[in-house]
């Protein structure tokens, strides 16, 4: 979180479409637009918490015709449920608040599980097929939702470099094999 806050990615992801777009009317009223990145934030953090997760918790193996298949690790569940203790400690939740973005982290997690091509990282040119995506294209500026979610898609990429970098720098270089 500490990262994301510091590379201030929500405030440039809305203020780059803002101005890219147009759309000043977003920033118009401060507690209106103070909502928003609010709102982008916590979607950040879902998606950068996935994809910490995803990180730890899954690896790739080998399989038949050149294909990799995603299999959990060892450990995995306990690494998950002190992951999601630790960040429950360091936002400060109550315990109804972290329940409630583990129901949303969960929801992510099943909507990318149905998603019969894998994860895969998108072309400069494509849009993730992703729920951070359609998130906050939603929040965003629902009247111009394709160009909202380009923006959003852009904001994804930063977010899992993001992660990626912590997570390299957090486990020493040992588990950096991102995807």
């Amino acid at each position: 979180m500490q990262a994301l806050v510091q590379e201030r990615v929500v405030p440039r992801f809305v203020d780059s479409y803002v101005v890219e777009h147009g759309r000043y009317g977003l920033q118009v009223h401060a507690p209106l637009y103070r909502d928003l990145l609010a709102m982008l934030q916590r979607e950040a953090l879902l998606a950068a918490a996935f994809h910490a997760l995803e990180i730890a918790t899954l690896e790739s193996l080998p399989s038949g015709r050149g294909k990799e298949r995603r299999v959990p690790r060892k450990g995995a569940s306990t690494y998950r449920r002190k992951f999601l203790a630790a960040l429950t400690h360091q936002q400060g939740w109550t315990a109804g608040d972290a329940l409630d973005f583990q129901g949303d982290l969960r929801r992510y997690e099943e909507l990318l599980a149905r998603n019969p091509e894998g994860r895969r990282a998108p072309k400069a040119y494509e849009v993730a097929n992703h729920p951070f995506v359609d998130r906050c294209a939603f929040m965003l500026d629902s009247s111009f939702l394709e160009k909202a979610r380009v923006a959003a898609s852009h904001a994804l990429m930063r977010i899992e470099e993001i992660t990626d970098q912590v997570f390299s720098s957090v486990m020493g270089g040992d588990e950096s094999r991102a995807r």
